[in-house]
């Protein structure tokens, strides 16, 4: 009789197995960010549950960094680690539970689709051998992992994209690789034209440690780096201190931070708009690129957002707050949903990587679009 057996120990993997005696009582933990009280990324896997009925609770799941997270929420599992689809998820009196039968022997279950640090290894490799690109190591963490940094075409203008500051907002790295694909694709009309007018600069990665981790928010030392961009050091947060220092080489006309909400079932752009230096005519760009946006993908959508900050209230802390204000470019924080996206949903995979790298390749037609403005 095969024995069932849980396991987090590999890349991005976070689970703590209380009790796994009963399959229909299985009892799991989420572990901390490190020298953080931030939780909720999980990723694990299961042996041994061929045709057999699961009943998984997360019983700190009340802890946890975002509640409402856990509203209208369904887990991800994956029997091959590409396709990731969505199972019977319910939060009750402070317990997540995910109940599934698997159909196979061995199945993984995570928050969102991983993005392992081995993929983005791939990535980049394959990135590289492009001619109009070029990999720089920015710097390295405090794990003694690359900051990479992917330099493509050889235009004026200069546009950085960033994501995954948060480690756990895997689909950030996802829509990166859908951007790349299209952007050095020789056969389409958009791409070149781009290239031959920007130098994009992009950092598919900006946690690799808490990546690799199974962080939800935080580096390696437990500091979440979308707060310390007025105040990026090597000891603390290398990771935004050697990408402020390299956008001060190249300069900035436009900066895209990549990111994840857990809430909102939605995706959205949010601006810097409480930033002492954002002016009118920068609201114009940003409404811009939003519009262009929404004209292009129906996954995208300008009515639900976040609330936008009172002129001269924003953390500067918070990366695009801080880009437009110090850099007077065109900065926005891209969010995507954990969950599916409410006004176009997909039940068996919600928001998934597929159509993460759709929204990403999407991002193209609206910077075209605004590419004389910026």
């Amino acid at each position: 009789m095969t024995t069932l057996s849980i396991t987090d120990r590999f890349d991005s993997g976070n689970i703590i197995v209380k009790d796994a005696s009963d399959p229909q009582a299985i009892s799991l933990e989420i572990r901390r960010d490190h020298r953080s009280d931030f939780f909720q990324w999980f990723h694990f896997r299961v042996s041994g549950a061929r045709d057999t009925a699961l009943s998984m609770r997360i019983i700190n799941a009340a802890e946890a960094a975002y509640l409402d997270g856990w509203t209208d929420y369904q887990a991800c599992a994956s029997y091959d680690r590409e396709t990731w689809f969505r199972v019977e998820t319910r939060y009750e009196d402070g317990v997540l539970i995910i109940d599934h039968e698997p159909e196979l022997d061995t199945v993984w279950y995570a928050y969102f689709a991983p993005y392992s640090m081995e993929r983005h290894q791939d990535l980049i490799a394959w990135a590289q051998t492009h001619p109009a690109a070029r990999l720089d190591v920015l710097g390295d963490t405090l794990d003694g992992q690359s900051l990479d940094c992917l330099t493509i075409g050889d235009g004026d203008k200069s546009i950085w994209i960033t994501a995954r500051q948060h480690p756990g907002e895997s689909m950030a790295e996802w829509w990166v690789e859908g951007f790349l694909t299209r952007l050095l694709d020789d056969a389409d009309p958009v791409a070149r034209r781009l290239r031959e007018a920007v130098t994009f600069h992009v950092v598919p990665n900006m946690n690799p440690d808490g990546s690799r981790r199974g962080h939800l928010r935080t580096n390696a030392k437990g500091v979440n780096l979308n707060r310390e961009w007025d105040k990026a050091t090597p000891e603390n947060s290398p990771e935004v201190f050697y990408v402020l220092e390299a956008i001060r080489r190249t300069g900035v006309d436009l900066h895209l931070d990549v990111h994840g909400d857990e809430g909102l079932p939605y995706n959205f752009i949010a601006g810097g708009e409480g930033a002492p230096n954002f002016t009118e005519a920068d609201g114009a760009m940003l409404d811009a690129y939003k519009s262009a946006l929404e004209a292009i993908s129906p996954d995208f959508q300008t009515t639900h957002g976040y609330e936008v900050d009172a002129p001269g209230s924003a953390d500067l802390s918070i990366c695009t707050n801080y880009m437009v204000n110090e850099f007077r470019c065109l900065a926005m924080t891209l969010e995507m949903p954990f969950k599916d996206n409410a006004d176009l949903p997909d039940p068996l995979h919600g928001w998934s990587p597929d159509r993460c790298r759709k929204l990403g390749a999407a991002n193209l037609d609206a910077m075209l679009a605004v590419l004389d403005a910026i």
